[in-house]
């Protein structure tokens, strides 16, 4: 696929926080591959294994994490970046780091650590992706972090758009390395932010119909996913209903993307460089107006449905109320953490709370679980619902 001419290109990258002389000493890769190994590479990334995407710390092993869920995104943003003639590479990067500040437990465990942290800024995954690459993963000898590329950090930030009101832990980054945050990223980003819309609507359903938490009759409600089984049952009428039900989600992914390959092409004709795309008043990735309202329409169904189950809901209380609890303990009894954390501990606050507030943002569930048990002498109950 011939390159765009609005992609962008990793020859002529920003650069990179740290200035490096590592040229050639580590295989022919471009900035952005390089971006996408050192992610890959990096034990944030590798806890994403253990970590709540719909459902809590499950037992059974067929269940989407964030690992396999950021894996699944990459497929999709790779198709459409090669589709688009964008940069593959930082597509799939962007979408490898997407989900790499989430906590333990997913949403429920940010909303706890946002409650716990109220005093000190709050908590806010998609800042803590940033602090976590740029601050707190520091494998090398000779900077911070992963010093990963301006054009990699820029999308992670403002993936979903420009950003109006910064957290704290934004405000910080973009202090020490501005990202542009009134601006609009790049189309891989913008890209890779739909992917993961694609992944999660469909694999969701996927989850939710095998947990028995969704029903078919009650799915096929809605019109957009209705045709496509209806043409399934009629292509593969002695098909078992599992396959059917898989095809189905293989269906409307294609369908998604297909849809998205269209409308941003028409979107974007003409442009001639990306940095017209940053300065555009809207995204330019996107779905037609149909697409888009049936997309927010499956949204809908699974907030209701899955998201909002009463089962998911009492599961979510549980999480949250471990995590709030070993923030009080680490807050309280600062000894409780580990020696390398305590022996980091800030003195003041807000830097204190924020400190505690990474160590947990760091855990796995099953971690964060142990940690409950070792300081309390009870292990939570209750966790696992599937």
């Amino acid at each position: 696929m011939t390159r765009a001419p609005f992609a962008a290109d990793p020859a002529a990258s920003r650069g990179r926080e740290f200035a490096e002389n590592r040229e050639g000493t580590r295989g022919p890769r471009s900035e952005f591959q390089r971006d996408r190994d050192r992610i890959i590479h990096s034990i944030a990334f590798r806890r994403l294994k253990s970590k709540t995407q719909v459902f809590i710390a499950p037992d059974g092993d067929h269940y989407r994490t964030r690992l396999t869920h950021s894996l699944e995104v990459a497929q999709i943003g790779r198709v459409l970046a090669r589709t688009l003639g964008l940069d593959e590479d930082l597509t799939e990067a962007l979408c490898l780091a997407h989900d790499i500040g989430h906590p333990p437990f997913g949403h429920a465990g940010e909303k706890a650590l946002n409650d716990s942290m109220a005093r000190a800024g709050g908590f806010d995954h998609n800042a803590q992706s940033l602090r976590v690459l740029m601050r707190l993963e520091s494998p090398y000898c000779d900077h911070e972090g992963l010093n990963l590329t301006w054009e990699l950090l820029e999308g992670l930030a403002k993936h979903n758009g420009p950003i109006a009101e910064p957290s704290w832990a934004m405000t910080e980054i973009d202090g020490d390395f501005s990202l542009e945050l009134d601006r609009w990223p790049s189309l891989e980003a913008q890209v890779a932010a739909l992917a993961d819309d694609i992944a999660y609507d469909n694999h969701d359903i996927d989850d939710g119909l095998r947990a028995g938490f969704l029903k078919l009759d009650e799915l096929l409600t809605l019109d957009f996913v209705a045709d496509q089984f209806r043409a399934i049952e009629r292509r593969f009428p002695h098909a078992a209903r599992d396959r059917q039900l898989r095809e189905l989600v293989r269906s409307q992914i294609g369908l998604m993307v297909n849809d998205l390959i269209e409308e941003t092409r028409s979107a974007t004709a003409g442009l001639g460089s990306v940095d017209e795309v940053r300065g555009a008043e809207q995204a330019l990735a996107r779905f037609s107006s149909g697409m888009a309202a049936e997309e927010r329409a499956l949204k809908a169904f699974l907030y209701d449905k899955l998201y909002y189950h009463a089962d998911q809901l009492a599961t979510a209380e549980k999480a949250r109320s471990v995590i709030a609890r070993l923030f009080a303990a680490y807050e309280q009894q600062p000894a409780k953490l580990p020696r390398e954390w305590h022996a980091m501990l800030p003195a003041t606050e807000p830097a204190r709370s924020r400190h505690i507030g990474d160590f947990i943002a760091g855990m796995t569930d099953r971690y964060a679980i142990d940690q409950c048990e070792a300081i309390y002498g009870q292990r939570p109950q209750g966790l696992s619902n599937v």
